[in-house]
C-alpha cells in the first residue's frame, strides 16, 4: 500500500488510503441504479454490500498484493484532486502470469473526456514495468464502444469475441476480449 501514485499532468493513478473508501463506498453504492452500472457488466447485478464488508474487501485484496509483493492490484483514479474512478488488476491464471484489467469512471461527468485511455495507458505501462508478465488483458462487452475505442488508443487488439453471449436490456451482445503483448507495448513506446 502507498506505492508511488502514476500521473499525466492531473490525473493521478494512486493508492487507496482509508480516508478514500468512504467516498468510495458513496460512488458505488449511493444511487439505486448507478449509470456506470449500466457500461460495466451490465449483465451482472451491482452486489451491495456493508460499508464493513467492503473496507475488509479492500484491506484484504490489498494485504494479499503486499504479502506476495506485488504491486497494488487497486488504485484510485483521481482527476483535478478528486476521485473520478478506480483502476484495477487480477491475475487470471498465476501459472502463465495472465494479467487482466478493468477500470470504472464512476462519474458521468468525467466521461469522454480521455481520463479512462490515459488510465489504461499509465496503468497498462505500470504492470509491463512492474510485473513479469507477457501480456496484459481486458474484458468487456460490444455495447461497451467506449472501453473498445479506448483499449484500441493504447495498443490493444481485438483477440477474442464470444458471440451473444452477454443479455442487455433485452438484446444479446458479444464478450470481448482485447490484449496487448509485452513486445508490442515495447514497439509502441519507441516509437513514442
Amino acid at each position: 500500500m502507498n506505492e508511488q501514485p502514476l500521473s499525466d499532468h492531473q490525473l493521478v493513478l494512486r493508492s487507496v488510503v482509508h480516508g478514500d473508501l468512504s467516498e468510495l463506498y458513496d460512488l458505488i453504492y449511493s444511487e439505486e441504479n448507478p449509470e456506470w452500472k449500466q457500461w460495466d457488466a451490465p449483465y451482472y447485478p451491482l452486489e451491495r454490500e456493508s460499508y464493513e464488508r467492503f473496507e475488509l474487501h479492500t484491506y484484504t485484496r490489498l494485504e494479499a498484493d503486499q504479502k506476495a509483493a506485488r504491486p497494488d492490484s487497486i488504485r484510485v483514479i483521481e482527476v483535478d484532486g478528486q476521485i473520478v474512478g478506480m483502476i484495477s488488476y487480477y491475475i487470471e491464471d498465476p501459472l502463465s502470469m495472465w494479467i487482466e484489467m478493468g477500470i470504472i469512471i464512476y462519474k458521468p461527468s468525467r466521461w469522454g473526456q480521455g481520463i479512462g485511455t490515459r488510465s489504461l495507458h499509465l496503468w497498462s505501462s505500470h504492470l509491463f514495468e512492474n510485473l513479469p508478465i507477457v501480456r496484459v488483458g481486458l474484458t468487456t462487452w460490444s455495447g461497451n464502444e467506449r472501453m473498445i475505442r479506448s483499449a484500441r488508443k493504447i495498443g490493444m487488439q481485438m483477440e477474442g469475441r464470444l458471440r451473444k453471449c452477454r443479455f442487455v436490456n433485452g438484446e444479446y451482445y458479444d464478450s470481448i476480449r482485447m490484449g496487448m503483448l509485452r513486445e508490442e507495448w515495447e514497439q509502441k513506446l519507441s516509437s513514442e
